[in-house]
């Protein structure tokens, strides 16, 4: 069983990125122990508590992951510099890490799949614009599931689960979205190297 550690900064990254990596479990026949580190106080407190687990772990209070996962939106600054913000709170670290950044919101990568979000909600949604904008996607999201007939208590993010075990995934890592697509592959290659590693041994 391989050893996951998350550190997310809000709930709708935890919804999203554990229906994710369990789809690769199943996909890869891979047994995983996820484990999510923050999903709550935002960017902040998502760096503040992974220098802490680094600090443990390189004091021997932790356990070194088979995988961490770091995931931030990038809040329109890009892809590459939230990535180079987060590796400068990893400093020491030297296992396997990949990162989720949703580019700019989290919410956006739930309205990439029209067809995943009609079997899930009944009627699909409309591609979203590349726009910066606060809460820009959050309304997005909101709208598109009222538009469906039903009125979203979380906003929409409740449907998260659903949406991802109903994406596309080769479609998603081959798409314009380079965000998402740059973790699905991260994430296709390691479950496969894991595979790899239990055939080996089989």
């Amino acid at each position: 069983m391989y050893n996951i550690r998350l550190f997310v900064e809000d709930n709708g990254h935890e919804i999203f990125l554990g229906a994710l990596i369990q789809r690769f479990a199943s996909m890869y026949s891979i047994s995983i122990d996820p484990r999510f580190g923050n999903a709550e106080g935002g960017y902040g407190k998502m760096v503040s508590e992974l220098k802490e687990f680094i600090k443990d772990l390189l004091t021997d209070q932790e356990e070194l992951p088979d995988l961490l996962i770091a995931a931030t939106d990038s809040n329109c600054q890009g892809l590459s510099k939230r990535k180079q913000q987060i590796e400068r709170s990893l400093k020491g670290y030297s296992g396997n890490v990949i990162y989720a950044i949703p580019d700019p919101h989290i919410e956006k990568w739930l309205l990439l799949d029209s067809a995943a979000f009609k079997k899930v909600l009944g009627k699909g949604c409309p591609a979203p614009p590349q726009k910066c904008e606060r809460d820009f996607y959050k309304r997005l999201l909101r709208e598109a599931v009222r538009a469906t007939g039903v009125n979203p208590p979380l906003g929409g993010i409740e449907y998260g689960e659903d949406i991802v075990n109903a994406m596309d995934l080769d479609k998603l890592e081959r798409s314009t979205e380079v965000s998402l697509g740059h973790l699905l592959r991260d994430l296709r290659q390691q479950f496969q190297t894991w595979q790899d590693i239990g055939r080996r041994q089989s």
